[in-house]
């Protein structure tokens, strides 16, 4: 579930260049269509945890990978229409968005007790991490090697998504459901009563949610994206024709050292509750920095050493935030809760938009050091916040 929802994503990104090339559209134009994913996932996001806590986490699931579908087929006719390619972005975030907030949570369900009761605190976020970011990697990798060598590319490069959503179809059909619907099975009134512990757990967890986790949720995506959206643009002068292969390395090598680091995010949970998101973000702003060395110096090979720290930092941010999150959450508040962060940490995708449109104002090096600085910002506002908190 969680890979077809990052291979959705990422499966178009890789394919920008190839639309800019062959259908003629504006490197603006791309980026947009680009961020429109956002625009679908949001609500995707928002609507998915509430209807997954009421109506089951496998319904949302069914009807989140169905919708994904029907957005890669109207992706695939975007040769022959270009301007089915806007409500294809949309729908495909608004199946990843209830995707990633159902799924996420049901994994989370399944593996604790009574599914999984041996499994370690914080597991869960590290599968839902892995499996977003394998999903990730390989989409845009499949997507590229696709487009490159295979016949009718823009339509080709899509098969792959419409098999792994079979497959995780199937796969969720043999998942036990986690939640109780229906009469027979409404909660008694004592289960479903807020109690006055979850009051104060409520108040203190918006706080600890807004101080903590909110402000690393961006950088989640904004740091991908950067490295696998900007950068590639920036230095293809020295591609030559390999503008496609090489955006595919980048969507790849991008999550993979997301993936690499999920032991060391275990470690640094482990020694201190920050120690993920301080090293997260302090990746980040040196990935930033070096990006935009590669982009002065034009440098392909520069530009895919920052996509690999770009990549470290997005691990790490977002194995914090669902950790914190399952931490903060009362169960009956998880879908929610995760919604919202996986809303703002989706925010990021605006990211390569918004170095496009300040483009127009200063160098694109010159953004991304200041970007840099905002992730340097973001850590100390996060340590002290904790220290408020004496986390």
């Amino acid at each position: 579930m969680m890979t077809a929802s990052g291979w959705s994503a990422n499966q178009f990104s890789a394919l920008l260049g190839a639309y800019h090339g062959d259908l003629g559209l504006t490197t603006a134009t791309t980026t947009a269509l680009f961020a429109v994913y956002v625009l679908g996932l949001i609500p995707g996001l928002l609507l998915g945890g509430p209807l997954a806590d009421r109506r089951g986490r496998r319904p949302v699931v069914y009807t989140a990978l169905a919708t994904a579908a029907v957005a890669t087929c109207l992706l695939m006719a975007g040769p022959a229409a270009a301007w089915l390619l806007w409500p294809g972005r949309f729908l495909t975030g608004l199946g990843a968005g209830a995707l990633l907030t159902a799924g996420s949570v049901w994994i989370k369900e399944l593996s604790s007790a009574p599914h999984d009761p041996s499994t370690a605190p914080g597991t869960a976020a590290r599968r839902s991490g892995l499996f977003l970011s394998a999903g990730f990697a390989s989409g845009g990798l499949a997507a590229a090697l696709i487009a490159q060598w295979a016949p009718y590319p823009m339509i080709t490069a899509y098969v792959p998504h419409l098999v792994l959503s079979a497959v995780a179809a199937a796969a969720a059909g043999r998942a036990p459901e986690t939640v109780r619907t229906g009469s027979a099975h409404r909660p008694a009134a004592h289960e479903a009563r807020p109690t006055t512990h979850d009051h104060v757990s409520r108040r203190g967890g918006g706080a600890s949610f807004r101080r903590l986790i909110a402000p690393v949720a961006p950088w989640v995506f904004a740091a991908p994206t950067i490295a696998f959206v900007t950068l590639p643009g920036l230095v293809g002068a020295r591609l030559d024709g390999w503008q496609t292969v090489y955006a595919g390395v980048a969507t790849a090598v991008t999550p993979g050292a997301g993936l690499l680091v999920a032991p060391l995010a275990r470690r640094l949970a482990a020694r201190h509750r920050l120690a993920t998101a301080v090293t997260g973000l302090a990746a980040v702003a040196l990935g930033l920095l070096v990006g935009a060395l590669a982009v002065m110096a034009v440098q392909p090979a520069l530009a895919l050493g920052a996509a690999v720290v770009l990549g470290a930092g997005y691990g790490l941010c977002v194995a914090y935030g669902l950790t914190e999150v399952a931490a903060l959450a009362p169960p009956h508040r998880l879908a929610r809760l995760t919604a919202r962060f996986w809303t703002l940490a989706y925010l990021g995708f605006f990211a390569p938009y918004g170095v496009t449109l300040l483009s127009a104002l200063w160098s694109p090096q010159a953004i991304l050091a200041a970007a840099a600085l905002l992730a340097v910002l973001t850590l100390g506002a996060v340590a002290r916040a904790a220290r408020r908190e004496r986390l």
